[in-house]
């Protein structure tokens, strides 16, 4: 740590990203704060599914090495799955061939292997990987990190000079169109329905002949059903004719899902960019400004990883 700048830094943005960059920072004993507009409860990363895996983001070899780092963690953290919210769970990638897979991931994914007809009518990879319930691991993020001696602050921030730290870690997502600003973020809006689970043990995603997804997720006490990818979509109001639609395409695949009590839509914006940006940027008044954000939809696939990286730039 630079002794030089006193340890201190002020992390913009609360979600998945803001907060595990926050907490790593702590842990290696920085003196942290987090700057969120919004609680956890309002990010963007408590609507995620959240499934682990390496989705191909840019930069491609760095993402590589992120989503592995952030493997590492969670199977860790599977082992104490009512306290993270973590659990390692079996389930199919739909159309997808065993020799697509990345030979980077394939290696460190022992038992992937092609699904049965059982398991998916459909060509298929099975696997088993992290499941993250964000409603149990955002709130883990956040008291492990209080216990590692942060604080929190809820508050709108106008530009980065209003923090009053010699370091500032931007993991703002969406929020840095504006605040940076980058007009190359942009909004990938996702729908999900979440229903009573029907005895759904395993997850499945899909993609039909037409380009529609459908997945879900069983996660405690309900089953994620998604979902859409729409770009530059900006709305964050429930579509009903949506939500028909991804029941419908879910119970194709499952048909108990057809009658299944629907308890809560969700809609979230996923922070997209042409490629992470997670750089060291020095500003004229001879502080420092990390920006660690652009990640899409794979926020909980890198988090660690880039979290990981993101403290070294800020210490060096």
């Amino acid at each position: 740590m630079d002794s030089a700048r006193g340890g201190e830094v002020v992390v913009v943005g609360g979600g998945v990203v803001g907060l595990t960059t926050a907490l790593v920072l702590a842990e290696r004993g920085w003196r942290v704060r987090v700057w969120s507009r919004d609680p956890v409860e309002r990010t963007t990363s408590w609507v995620a599914g959240a499934l682990w895996w390496p989705y191909r983001i840019e930069p491609v070899v760095s993402a590589r090495g992120w989503a592995l780092r952030s493997l590492d963690v969670y199977e860790e953290l599977a082992t104490r799955p009512e306290a993270t919210g973590v659990r390692m769970v079996e389930g199919v990638l739909g159309e997808t061939a065993l020799d697509e897979a990345d030979a980077w991931a394939a290696a460190r994914l022992p038992g992937l292997r092609v699904s049965t007809a059982e398991e998916y009518s459909g060509s298929g990879v099975w696997a088993r990987l992290p499941l993250i319930d964000m409603s149990t691991h955002l709130p883990y993020l956040r008291e492990r990190f209080l216990a590692a001696g942060g604080a929190i602050e809820e508050r709108t921030v106008s530009g980065f000079a209003e923090a009053d730290a010699p370091v500032v870690v931007n993991c703002t997502g969406l929020g840095a169109r504006e605040l940076v600003p980058d007009p190359s973020v942009r909004p990938v809006r996702g729908q999900l329905v979440l229903v009573e689970n029907p005895g759904i043990h395993t997850w499945l995603t899909s993609t039909g002949p037409d380009g529609e997804m459908a997945y879900f997720f069983p996660q405690p006490g309900r089953l994620v059903l998604g979902g859409t990818a729409d770009d530059d979509v900006w709305s964050t109001e429930p579509d009903p004719a949506v939500a028909e639609a991804i029941v419908r395409r879910c119970a194709a695949l499952r048909p108990e899902i057809a009658g299944a009590r629907v308890l809560e839509h969700r809609v979230g914006l996923r922070p997209a960019r042409d490629a992470v940006r997670l750089e060291r940027e020095p500003l004229a008044d001879g502080r420092v400004l990390v920006h660690n954000y652009g990640h899409g939809g794979a926020g909980v696939t890198v988090a660690w990883g880039c979290a990981e990286e993101a403290a070294g730039l800020a210490a060096s």
